[in-house]
């Protein structure tokens, strides 16, 4: 039960203005624009994009811009506006095979067709502070590569002509769609896969690293991890075919993980599967681990209790926007609960004090 706050409108304006006055800073400094966030601060994008379910990184920027740089708070923002937005058709599944790569490696084969393409990433840096940076100078910029749309093939299907992983399994029926409907148990892996795509990105790579030391049996190998521009086509029913409507950035990852067979599945690898918006290849990882650790009951294996292997515990505690509105709701006035808990309180100190001064008596 609540009451009014004191102060009403007024004291929300003001709040309100106090707010844009802290978003702003210090006047004397330039003001940070949308397109900077868009162009510097791409990974933060990526991650608002991604967790947000709405592939826009000029919104996207706004939303950083707008909540001072809270990620959570930019993420909120973009959900809220994409519930606004009408749906006017659905886009054929997109073909990851065709992917123009920026960044394409392997941690289980050295030497694949088309190469492994380092890509622009954090790996290979020393970890200190650049103070050049700093010094707002101009940056070498590096050599550019033409990304080429070829067909490059996936590195799990090396091991599927020899049948030592698992076939993908196709299934035809439409998934449901998590960002028009509540979430609801039993979790199918498509539902699985969307909850895990927009998940906190810091939730999921805790229960990733979670099963890589020990709490769901699964050693995984990174069997391919790209990040690039893929072709988004939708079919137009009066042209009768589909067109290319744009196109956007990716992570995908693939795992594969140890797998010595079970009761209804041979000896064979597995597989484990990521996909985010943008250059999110942290998240992609820890998705695709969490997905095969997930997959337990599928695959006939047994159930070790391990917090990864919780459907309902992962999947409900994975958004964090539903996490951050149940947690900061706390905040808000609760004064009618508290004096009634306040009241019981002192009524059972006076219960023991009386109880305690009656056995002294005897």
């Amino acid at each position: 039960m609540y009451v009014a706050v004191k102060g009403g409108e007024r004291a929300i304006e003001n709040a309100h203005a106090w707010l844009a006055e802290e978003r702003r800073g210090d006047p004397s400094v330039a003001e940070l624009s949308v397109d900077q966030i868009r162009e510097q601060l791409t990974l933060a994008v990526n991650r608002v994009m991604a967790e947000g379910s709405l592939h826009d990184p000029d919104l996207a920027a706004l939303a950083i811009k707008q909540s001072r740089g809270d990620l959570i708070e930019a993420i909120f923002l973009i959900r809220a506006y994409r519930t606004t937005l009408p749906r006017f058709g659905i886009s054929e599944p997109l073909d990851t095979g065709t992917m123009a790569c920026d960044r394409r490696i392997s941690a289980t084969f050295k030497d694949v067709p088309g190469g492994q393409i380092l890509g622009p990433t954090f790996d290979y840096t020393h970890r200190l502070l650049d103070f050049k940076l700093a010094a707002e100078g101009e940056v070498p910029v590096a050599q550019q590569r033409e990304a080429e749309r070829v067909p490059v093939p996936h590195v799990t299907e090396f091991l599927n002509r020899e049948g030592l992983i698992e076939e993908a399994r196709q299934d035809n029926t439409a998934p449901r769609d998590l960002t028009r409907e509540p979430l609801e148990m039993p979790a199918d892996r498509p539902l699985r896969l969307q909850a895990l795509s927009r998940a906190d990105e810091g939730f999921t790579l805790a229960m990733a690293y979670s099963t890589q030391r020990g709490y769901a049996r699964n050693h995984a190998f990174v069997g391919e991890l790209r990040i690039g521009t893929v072709p988004v086509e939708m079919e137009i029913p009066e042209l009768g075919f589909a067109v290319e409507i744009g196109e956007i950035t990716l992570t995908e990852c693939e795992t594969v993980n140890q797998f010595k067979g079970s009761k209804t599945e041979p000896p064979q690898f597995t597989r484990g599967y990521g996909l985010v918006f943008g250059q999110s290849e942290r998240k992609a990882i820890s998705m695709a681990l969490v997905d095969r650790a997930l997959r337990w009951e599928e695959l006939g294996e047994d159930d070790d209790g391990a917090p990864a292997q919780d459907t309902e515990f992962v999947l409900y505690h994975a958004d964090n926007i539903q996490a951050s509105g149940f947690l900061e709701h706390i905040k808000l006035p609760h004064y009618v609960d508290f004096q009634s808990e306040l009241e019981l309180v002192r009524k059972l100190r006076r219960e023991a004090e009386a109880t305690g001064a009656q056995e002294a008596a005897e």
